[in-house]
């Protein structure tokens, strides 16, 4: 039986490693996507200012900015997550709840009243407000950041326990 358990837990062991190299590899990516964002960002916004009337922003113009930075911040948020699951082996809720308030946000900010449907902007109210009702909760019932540790190692020992208890009542047979 222990034979049983010993292999398991060493391909769980790989496996996670495997998993820890693709987090490090996403947070690689994200800092390449948060620096192209932000010179993209910048790229734009001097575009806008060079063209005649100079260094003036129409409505839309200073909508649209805020819209890449908010896609930026969210880029940043994300990236957050990332490197707080590679340090903890934690999943921070309060930070995936504030990221996901904040990509919501960014798409009300962005949002033209004038040809969105009232259906779609009722329902996107409904959204903030549960979001926002699930960060409050979260906050108010949560000892400091954590809130969620994933029970992946309980479940992988709970699975192989099971499978070599399987295994062994089909040998014993």
């Amino acid at each position: 039986m222990n034979e049983c358990k010993e292999i398991n837990d060493l391909l769980i062991s790989r496996l996670k490693k495997i998993i820890r190299f693709a987090v490090r590899l996403l947070a690689i990516l994200m800092t390449a996507v948060i620096l192209w964002g932000v010179v993209d960002v910048g790229w734009v916004l001097y575009q806008k200012l060079i063209k005649p009337p100079f260094f003036m922003l129409t409505i839309n113009d200073i909508l649209a900015t805020f819209g890449a930075f908010m896609a930026v911040l969210i880029a940043i948020e994300i990236f957050i997550n990332i490197t707080i699951y590679l340090r903890e082996d934690v999943i921070h809720v309060k930070i995936v709840m504030a990221t996901a308030l904040m990509a919501i946000a960014r798409k009300v900010i962005i949002l033209d009243f004038e040809i969105t449907p009232s259906e779609y902007v009722f329902a996107m109210a409904t959204v903030v407000f549960a979001m926002s009702v699930g960060y409050f909760l979260i906050m108010k019932y949560t000892e400091g950041n954590q809130i969620v540790s994933p029970s992946a190692d309980h479940t992988a020992a709970t699975i192989t326990d099971v499978h070599c208890e399987n295994h062994q009542s089909k040998t014993d047979s």
